[in-house]
């Protein structure tokens, strides 16, 4: 992989920690900034709109610019906002940079996610994402943890500086060693690439991986009340078992990124099985200590380790959208982890206690089996998606991929 992906990757890591770092903060700045828990709350709300929204709008933005231009001026506005957060003393100020934040990140995911697959050869996308997204894997290992101790000692606002601090090696790194390249003027237009995101493999990839990381997020999001009072461990253990998801993402991440490119299929079928069956365990299992340790291990490496290649099939199936791919493809994701959450809440709110996220999260992967399921038998019996899936079986590139080797 070039060495400019893992510099991607440390921005990503960033932004991931951002992302995910409020969960442990909120309390804090409600009491400093005067408002309620559940109003603070909604910074975590307004960070996920913002990114639902802002992948598919700055995705079309960033057309009119060179990749290294769009990447930095998302990143350097990125670390501005984190800057004002830091010192703001408003809540109003801080939900807005929330906002802006938001739409940065997505901005710059999406375009990473095309500079990326861009810099590898044109059937090594799985692995090109795996790469990318396994910053996001390390936030949830090292960066959240970081940062709610951070709060702890120094203050909510310490954690803020450190993302903008992390942010600034990342701006320098990319403006050395991302390629400048150019604004894509021949290429298709925003029109023409909007009608070629309409294709139906797209959207159900899209849909499917909106569905897994919904579910991924139902549990993640519950997952320190459903430790200490269903599985009866401390509130110390809480930090340990969000690590613990943390590096299972991480290694499915990086398993994903060996298959997601010679074998798909099987990796997302047996993957979504495994996955499908280790919700349903934990939430029968949950109350005991040991499997509870087990499987947020085993299902952060089946969630990320699916999504993932999911996010990689979505990028070979939008070939003829090479600017709007990653956009589409982050928008969808960020629902899923807007949905998942907001489902949990809801059925804890019902009374059906902190087990429920863990059933929700079968439901949702069950979905998306039956989804995934139903679109194969549609449109697998088809010379051409026959022909796909055994060139996808056997590792050879897609027409897709044979087409764009054709127009490099």
């Amino acid at each position: 992989m070039p060495f400019a992906l893992y510099l991607l990757g440390l921005a990503v890591f960033a932004q991931g920690t951002s992302e995910f770092m409020l969960s442990g903060l909120i309390p804090a700045i409600a009491r400093d900034l005067s408002v309620t828990v559940p109003a603070a709350g909604h910074l975590t709300s307004a960070f996920a709109v913002g990114m639902i929204v802002g992948a598919p709008l700055m995705a079309v933005l960033s057309r009119r610019f060179s990749r290294r231009s769009a990447l930095l001026a998302f990143l350097v506005t990125f670390l501005l906002v984190h800057v004002v957060g830091a010192l703001t003393t408003s809540f109003t100020v801080l939900l807005v940079t929330r906002v802006v934040g938001a739409l940065a990140n997505a901005g710059f995911l999406a375009v990473a996610l095309v500079t990326a697959t861009g810099m590898v050869e044109p059937d090594a996308k799985g692995r090109a994402t795996s790469a990318l997204l396994g910053g996001v894997t390390v936030a949830c290992v090292a960066g959240v943890p970081a940062g709610a101790l951070l709060g702890e000692a120094w203050g909510w606002r310490s954690a803020f500086w450190a993302v903008a601090l992390l942010s600034l090696p990342a701006v320098l790194a990319i403006a050395r060693a991302v390629p400048p390249g150019a604004p894509d003027a021949g290429g298709p237009s925003a029109l023409g690439e909007l009608r070629a995101l309409r294709g139906p493999r797209l959207l159900v990839t899209l849909l499917l991986g909106a569905l897994v990381n919904g579910a991924t997020f139902c549990t993640f999001t519950y997952l320190a009340p459903l430790v200490t009072q269903v599985t009866g461990l401390g509130a110390a253990w809480v930090p340990g078992m969000l690590a613990l998801f943390g590096i299972g993402s991480f290694l499915g991440v990086a398993a994903a990124g060996r298959f997601a490119d010679a074998r798909p299929v099987p990796l997302l079928v047996f993957g979504s099985l495994a996955l499908l069956t280790g919700w349903v365990l934990f939430a029968v299992t949950a109350a005991h200590p040991v499997a509870a340790v087990v499987l947020v291990l085993v299902q952060g490496a089946l969630s990320f380790g699916v999504g993932s290649t999911l996010i990689a099939r979505a990028l070979y199936a939008a070939a003829d959208a090479p600017h709007l791919a990653g956009g589409f493809a982050t928008a969808a994701f960020n629902v899923g982890g807007a949905l998942g959450p907001w489902l949990g809440g809801l059925a804890i709110s019902a009374g059906l206690g902190y087990r429920s996220p863990l059933w929700l999260s079968a439901a949702l992967v069950a979905t998306a089996l039956v989804v995934g399921g139903a679109a194969l038998g549609l449109g697998g019996r088809s010379p051409e998606n026959e022909q796909a899936l055994g060139r996808a079986e056997a590792g050879a590139p897609s027409p897709d991929t044979a087409r764009s080797r054709a127009d490099s």
